[in-house]
Order: C-alpha cells, then structure tokens, then sequence
C-alpha cells in the first residue's frame, strides 16, 4: 500500500490514526476534511494539526452548499424520521462525505481510505456501503477494529510518546457530531437512560424555560416540496437553513432525547438538536395536510418510514434509495404554499396554511349552512362502508347462510 486517505476531523481519534497508519502500513497518508457546516471553530487550524500528525497533504472541501441542496432537500421530500424521532442528522451527512472522500483519493492517487468509526457504532458501516458502492477497487481501512489502543487515555499516551501536540484532555464528557442541519450529544450521564440531560448536553438551542415569553412568527414559502424563501426573502437552501437554524434556536425548538435502536443491534441513547431542521418539516407536513389526499398520505407514510430505515442504514447509493425518493418527489408535485409557523418554549406549531393546490375547500367542511353536500347521501355510503360488519353479525345471528 502506497497512499491512504483518511476522514480526518483534527479530533483526538484520527490524530491517532495518522501516524499509526504510517507506522503500521508503511504508507504515505492523505487527509480529507469535510465542512459541512459544523462552523469555524471545528475547522481553524485543522490542516496545520493533520501536517502536525504526520499528514502529508490535507484537503478541506467546502461541501455545505451542496449538503443541503442534494441530501438534505430530497430527505425532506420523503419526510423521513427515523423511529418517529430522529431527523437523522448524522445519517445524512455520511454519503456527502464519504462521496467526497472518494473523488480526493482518486484525485491523489490513492489506493486505500481510512476512517475513525468505532466498532460499535453506524458510521462504519455509512461510511464502508459508501466506499463498496463508489470505490470498490479501494482497500478500506478501519483502525478502531485493529489497533490495541481502547482509551483516550491510551490515545494520549500514543500521541504525547511521539511528540505529536494534541489538545484534548484525558476526559472527554461528551461525544458530538455537528453539520449544518444538526449536533448530536452521546456518552456522560446520557449513558443512564434514568438520568435526565443537565444544560450542559444542549450547545445550539435556548432551553425552553429560558426562551423568549412572546411567540415568534415566521413565514415559509414552498415550491414543490422544497422551501424557498423565508420571510419573503429568496433564499438558497443553506441560508434558508443557516436563517431558521438561528430564529428557531432561540426559542428551543428542535431538541429531542431519544433511545434508538443502532444498525450494529445494540440501543444507544442521544440527545440531538434540530432547531432549523424541525421548523421546515413542520412546514413541509403542514403543505402535504392540505395537498395530499388520504390514500396519497398512507402511501407517503410507509415512503418516510422506508427512506428513514435506508438512510439511517447509509444505503444512499442504491437502487432502493433512488425508487423510493422517485415515488417522493411524485407526491411533492403540488406540495407548494405558504406556512405561518409559531415559535414558542420549544415547540413549532404551523397556524396558517395555503397551497394553490389545497384540496381543502370551505364550501364543504362548513359546520354552517351549504348548499354543495346533501347529507343524507351519508346514509348509503355508511350501509356500504359498514357492509361487512353488518354480514358477520348477521351470520352470528343465523340470519345469512354461510
């Protein structure tokens, strides 16, 4: 083996990794740093850390733009929430990169990739279905299922015995992935599912208690699935994001506290903050209310309920991925209108509604007097609805033959 790209985060895991995998694959090593969106102060100085670690290029791509446009966009489509929670924030960021990661090793000439996912967790196996699909010809390396270091104390000693400089600290409380639709809280007294989360677990949103006492109202306009502007102003789909990622946080939106059950086949329990996230999936289910038809609606349920298991999986690039997010964005046609959403203590809430493609019409759900439904036609479609009831009890009777 001549060059490994490793996913490098200038975190304590792949300063390790570095020269572990020069020393122990003879190799030449590459770094690739993703941003996308996980803010400034991640990245400042990570390329000179990553040269610092023995790297001998460091490559940061901006992916932002294209994050949300092409993973976060379509996700929305599908209205995927995994277990009925989670917005699967780190879910989606893992194709972006790991796409990202293969063009740099080819741009390099590399012939292996390198990650810093544990045994025990998703990522690995995001990250490794991302590789099979793009780059099978490329050896994968993983070094948390073959090193013998196991602590972060062993992690330390590793780095400080090769005078490697490093800033983190023997204890590390919690573990975090941010991007621009997200930051996930795992590890300290998240471990107790007995224990509820102190303030310190929540860095991006107000708590609720602390919020603002008046109500914040905020105006987003839907074309065909995808928010376009908010407040009126046209905006690209990461600063659509970035403005209510901020209107949202204020007012403590967007946080959940949830078990899950990992791909790997153990629970694990995370705390995750989605304020921008949350408002436009409360705008995009407020549309799909009034443009969706009831059959229409059943059927986009077990799509979200689909998409959310593939991604949460990281089969992005599949067959399956590409059927199912088709089916999608065909309901998503007429999924265009303006929402009224109201921000308060924690919680969104859509008040107004409208779509030039509403199926909802005044005329006949009036509880006042109309002249467009005759209500005793109820009677005969009550006999045929109830018809099968009304067979079996009959047959109990004696009623019927059989």
């Amino acid at each position: 083996m001549k060059k490994v790209v490793l996913a490098y985060s200038g975190g304590l895991d792949t300063s390790a990794i570095v020269p572990w995998l020069k020393e122990n694959y003879d190799c030449e090593v590459v770094a690739f740093v993703a941003d996308v969106g996980q803010g400034a102060d991640e990245l400042e100085g990570v390329e000179a850390k990553a040269k610092a670690s023995g790297a001998s290029e460091c490559h940061v791509v901006d992916l932002k733009d294209v994050f949300v446009k092409d993973y976060i966009y379509p996700t929305l489509k599908t209205g995927a929430i995994y277990e009925g929670t989670y917005l699967l924030g780190t879910a989606m960021a893992r194709p972006i990169i790991a796409k990202a990661q293969v063009e740099v090793a080819r741009k390099v000439g590399a012939d292996a990739l390198a990650h810093g996912c544990t045994g025990k967790g998703n990522d690995q196996v995001r990250f490794e279905s991302c590789y099979a699909a793009l780059a099978p010809d490329l050896q994968v390396i993983a070094p948390w299922r073959e090193w013998s270091l196991d602590s972060r104390e062993s992690l330390l000693n590793y780095l400080a015995e090769r005078h490697i400089p490093c800033s983190a600290s023997a204890t590390k409380i919690y573990s975090r992935d941010a991007n621009a639709w997200h930051i996930s809280h795992e590890g300290g007294e998240l471990e107790d599912p007995w224990c509820e989360p102190s303030e310190q677990v929540w860095t991006l949103t107000q708590s609720p208690e602390q919020a603002p006492d008046q109500p914040e109202y905020v105006t987003v306009a839907i074309a065909a699935g995808e928010i376009k502007s908010i407040n009126g102003d046209q905006l690209s789909p990461y600063d659509c994001l970035e403005v209510l990622n901020q209107l949202a946080a204020k007012h403590g939106v967007g946080r959940v506290d949830i078990v899950e059950n990992r791909l790997v086949g153990m629970k694990s329990r995370g705390c995750y903050e989605t304020p921008g996230g949350t408002v436009m999936m409360a705008a995009l289910q407020a549309i799909d209310e009034l443009v969706l038809d009831k059959a229409s609606r059943s059927w986009k349920a077990s799509l979200s309920e689909q998409f959310a298991q593939l991604l949460y999986d990281g089969r992005w690039f599949t067959p399956l991925k590409q059927s199912v997010l088709a089916g999608a964005e065909a309901l998503t046609m007429r999924a265009s209108g303006d929402v009224v959403l109201k921000l308060y203590k924690g919680q969104v809430t859509a008040v107004k509604k409208r779509s030039p493609y509403s199926l909802y019409s005044e005329d006949f759900a009036t509880f006042g007097a109309d002249e467009v439904y005759n209500q005793q036609h109820a009677e005969g479609f009550i006999r045929l609805f109830s018809l099968p009831s009304r067979i079996a009890a009959l047959q109990q009777q004696g009623g019927v033959d059989g």
